[in-house]
């Protein structure tokens, strides 16, 4: 991606978190990214293309964060409920909930480009958890993969109401993966 790519992709996903994706018109972008119309146009063909790469370029961060938590996990049942310790790190400077989240509400026809990103965002997260559960010798991976997903959305979906349900979130992930793993790991 050229510079001008990149503080465009910057200035939009910026944008589109804090305003919302449809309330971001191309002409606002284009002046905080610095560029004209035509070079947002020349570098992503459509504002749809625009969401999709914000989008995706949220989820490498996103992922890359999960990862090195997921990498520090002392131990293989550690690392199951490690997703919520990059939560707790991610949810600092994000306080508008789950861009994704937001997408998908905006954006609910599954053929639109940044539809597919955050889908697989989310499934993506759930599959790792299974992966997780499985390494940790979880006799049912893919029943806790689920009940941890939820319980990641859910402490998504309120962080807007200023409630403090992440720590209660991480507790409950630890029992359910306590509950779930062999006594031993």
């Amino acid at each position: 991606m050229t510079p001008a790519g990149r503080r465009i992709v910057a200035a939009a996903e910026e944008l589109f978190y804090e305003c919302g994706i449809t309330a971001v018109g191309v002409d606002l972008i284009a002046e905080c990214s610095g560029v004209t119309k035509r070079t947002l146009y020349n570098q992503f063909g459509s504002k749809d293309q625009l969401v999709a790469a914000s989008l995706t370029e949220r989820d490498q961060r996103w992922r890359t964060l999960v990862r090195a938590a997921v990498d520090a996990a002392a131990t293989p049942a550690e690392a199951v409920t490690a997703p919520f310790e990059a939560l707790r790190i991610w949810s600092g400077t994000n306080a508008r909930g789950c861009a994704f989240i937001n997408a998908l509400a905006e954006l609910p026809d599954p053929s639109h480009p940044a539809h597919h990103v955050a889908a697989d965002q989310k499934h993506w997260l759930r599959n790792l958890f299974e992966e997780l559960a499985a390494a940790a010798d979880c006799p049912h991976p893919a029943t806790l993969a689920t009940q941890l997903l939820l319980l990641h959305e859910g402490a998504l979906a309120t962080q807007p109401l200023a409630l403090d349900t992440l720590p209660d979130c991480i507790d409950l992930a630890r029992d359910l993966a306590r509950a779930a793993l062999p006594s031993d790991r």
